[in-house]
């Protein structure tokens, strides 16, 4: 019977705690991890608030270089491919050969015409000289007639004279009237002489004149071959430069692109075949939001982290600031006039340049390349 009731007690015992259950001691643990959390969520807040203060970041940047196109100067087929995929070339390799047979032909054709040129040169000297040697003569010719006319004004003088005494004999039946017609006839054959002078005089004044202005005629022409022979002279130098622009030449040291040109294939001039990205530097371009650019200044330093560097800083200073915005470079601006007006966030590009740039990692960087940039505004 006291077995039964003990057991008894002990069950109404246990039932008791059931409905009664011992405080929990988790609650205190939650406490303390609430607080241990809020504590560390605002320490994380403050020292990114204190860090925002000091600091300007971006992921939306990019390692840039100079790229180079390698782009032909004149038309043609492919003869020789010099060059092939990811090749570092130095400056003035030659990268690929042209079929200049074209180009070779005509420049013996501008070098022919620059020979006919120049016999078109001596043929108008010569002319020109005899033209000088025939005003010599048409001057000397006139020369000649006048001393000869004054010579035949003396006989119309004398002629003249003698007739006239004559005349006064006649009329005293002095002379006979044969002696008086002979000193006629002398006067005015004198004259006749004195008038075919002053006519040959005339003309020949008249043929000087002429070969006068022939001789001028001739010398025009001596100017005109001189610039025929130099607009040939272009023509040469033109030829030979195209026929030089065949072979297609490295601008700049650096690494080959894909090269996607097979021997035979017709190119145009202008025509972008690959491209070089040169060695002389890599620096980066970082687009920054217009709301981030309040403290930023030229000359702050900038740590770059760089993906394809997990744990290397890279040390650089910011070096200038675009003259625009992006959007505004773009192949289609936006035109905000056009009455469907969403404001955007604009980014301005910005230039990073690396402090070291013969470290050994930043020579091993590419173009393209994403990057993390944090630029000290202190």
């Amino acid at each position: 019977m006291e077995n039964n009731t003990a057991e008894m007690k002990k069950a109404n015992h246990t039932t008791h705690q059931e409905h009664h259950p011992e405080p929990k001691k988790t609650n205190k643990r939650f406490a303390i991890v609430l607080g241990l959390l809020v504590a560390v969520g605002g320490t994380f807040g403050i020292s990114k608030y204190i860090h925002a203060q000091h600091h300007e970041e971006t992921d939306d940047a990019q390692i840039d270089a100079n790229i180079s196109p390698a782009i032909p100067r004149v038309s043609g087929y492919i003869a020789e491919i010099k060059v092939k995929d990811n090749q570092m070339v130095k400056k003035g390799d030659t990268l690929l050969v042209l079929d200049g047979r074209d180009l070779a032909i005509k420049l013996e054709q501008a070098e022919a015409a620059l020979l006919a040129a120049k016999s078109g040169l001596t043929v108008a000297e010569a002319t020109t000289s005899a033209s000088q040697a025939n005003i010599a003569t048409s001057e000397a010719n006139t020369s000649a007639i006048s001393a000869q006319i004054e010579a035949a004004k003396v006989n119309v003088w004398r002629a003249t004279q003698d007739y006239n005494r004559y005349a006064n004999l006649i009329k005293d039946h002095s002379i006979t009237q044969q002696q008086f017609e002979q000193a006629q006839a002398q006067k005015q054959t004198a004259e006749r002489q004195l008038q075919v002078l002053v006519e040959q005089k005339n003309a020949a004044a008249r043929q000087t004149n002429a070969v006068a202005s022939q001789s001028n005629a001739t010398a025009q022409q001596v100017s005109v071959a001189n610039a025929t022979i130099k607009q040939r002279e272009a023509d040469v130098e033109n030829a030979k430069l195209n026929l030089s622009y065949t072979v297609i030449t490295a601008p700049a040291d650096g690494k080959i692109s894909k090269v996607n040109l097979q021997a035979g294939q017709y190119i145009q001039a202008g025509q972008t075949l690959f491209s070089i990205v040169t060695n002389d530097a890599v620096w980066v371009v970082a687009n920054f939001k217009e709301t981030q650019l309040d403290k930023m200044k030229v000359g702050q330093k900038v740590i770059v982290k760089v993906d394809a560097f997990p744990g290397h800083d890279f040390e650089g200073k910011l070096t200038s600031f675009s003259p625009a915005t992006g959007a505004r470079f773009a192949l289609l601006p936006p035109d905000n006039a056009s009455g469907n007006f969403v404001k955007v966030v604009q980014r301005v590009p910005v230039k990073i340049e690396f402090t070291n740039p013969n470290e050994e990692q930043v020579k091993q960087l590419r173009p393209g390349m994403n990057v993390n940039v944090d630029v000290h505004l202190d």
